[in-house]
């Protein structure tokens, strides 16, 4: 164990990533692409990380932004729930620490939507803190290295995984800088292997700077560490989603409560199974509609159940085209685009 982090870190400076945007000395560069590389690849933020910068340079911009235009720029990396804590994060940073992060973890945690492992990571690469930091893919690194049975997201082994993580942080050093560097090193060597290396899937064993003393190579056990999670039944949801167009081709959104699944996102008006949609808006929204096509239905999967949408085209009867409230707008399609939608939404438009 004693030479498992100059290991790490040697292979990291030679063989590790280096030009990723947000390897900087900046903790609200730090703070963002962690979020959003929470369940969503890297090639998939890469795209989204520099349109949001563009639009909020810093924290201060995203904190006085409104949650509508933090939610179009989110649109599509799902999880909206990071969203909606990314703004309530930036403001509670400028109203509680004048607009900086602290360099305390355990300060960090306090603010929305920060967890023990992004708190490190944000501490660890703006301020060289010592820290460990424990995300998906250093618990797979860690597992395997280690030959840990059980299923990590049982609270008795992730303890465990996070004694081990602590354990093997670069050795206390009294030059401060020394010390920022190796830190820094260590946590974005972990970060490194875990995505390019040691793998869920054909880890590449030979190119480990590990692996002389990796438990699970050294019993074939990388294909079933770290233990899987125990499958469970996926519940299965339908709703009908109403398409509703006035005679200018807008279409009717209803904002969504601020919290649950695609809070705050703009949607169309949804009804259950076997409800007259006629009715159902004549009574929720005030307006006459006459129904026209339905199209096919598809499924979209959120972590913990499946949800089959039936998307149900109708046209407003009448001229109730100005009639709006808080919670409901009507859209140019390019417009609704624009806006912070839900992906489901986004298909529909697109098909029609």
């Amino acid at each position: 164990m004693s030479d498992f982090s100059l290991r790490l870190r040697q292979w990291q400076q030679q063989s590790g990533r280096h030009h990723l945007p947000w390897q900087v000395n900046d903790a609200y560069c730090v703070w963002l692409s962690e979020i959003m590389l929470q369940q969503t690849q890297v090639s998939t933020v890469l795209d989204y990380y520099p349109r949001f910068l563009q639009r909020f340079p810093t924290l201060a911009d995203l904190a006085a932004a409104p949650l509508d235009d933090v939610l179009a720029l989110w649109s599509g990396l799902g999880y909206y729930t990071r969203a909606r804590n990314l703004h309530a994060c930036a403001q509670a940073v400028v109203r509680d620490f004048a607009g900086q992060f602290p360099n305390d973890p355990t300060l960090i945690t306090t603010l929305p939507g920060i967890g023990r492992s992004t708190a490190a990571a944000i501490a660890a690469f703006s301020y060289g803190y010592r820290a460990a930091i424990l995300d998906g893919n250093v618990k797979r690194v860690l597992t395997r290295w280690a030959g840990i049975e059980g299923y990590p997201g049982v609270k008795a082994i992730e303890n465990q995984l996070w004694q081990l993580a602590e354990s093997l942080l670069p050795a206390r050093c009294s030059d401060s800088q020394q010390a920022a560097s190796e830190i820094k090193a260590h946590t974005q060597g972990l970060m490194d292997l875990g995505a390019t290396i040691c793998t869920p899937k054909n880890p590449s064993c030979l190119l480990c700077p590990l692996a002389s003393d990796c438990q699970a190579r050294q019993s074939d056990r990388q294909a079933v560490l770290p233990t899987r999670k125990p499958k469970k039944t996926i519940p299965e949801k339908a709703t009908v989603m109403i398409f509703l167009r006035n005679a200018q081709g807008d279409l009717l959104l209803e904002k969504r409560p601020p919290t649950g699944i695609w809070g705050g996102l703009w949607s169309l008006p949804e009804v259950a199974l076997h409800t007259d949609p006629v009715a159902h808006i004549a009574d929720h929204l005030g307006l006459n509609i006459a129904l026209s096509t339905t199209l096919p239905e598809f499924v979209h999967v959120f972590t913990h159940y499946r949800l089959t949408i039936t998307p149900q085209l109708a046209q407003l009867v009448g001229s109730d085209c100005a009639k709006e409230s808080a919670n409901t707008a009507w859209f140019s399609p390019a417009a609704a685009l624009a806006a912070g939608i839900p992906t489901p939404l986004r298909k529909i438009i697109h098909s029609i």
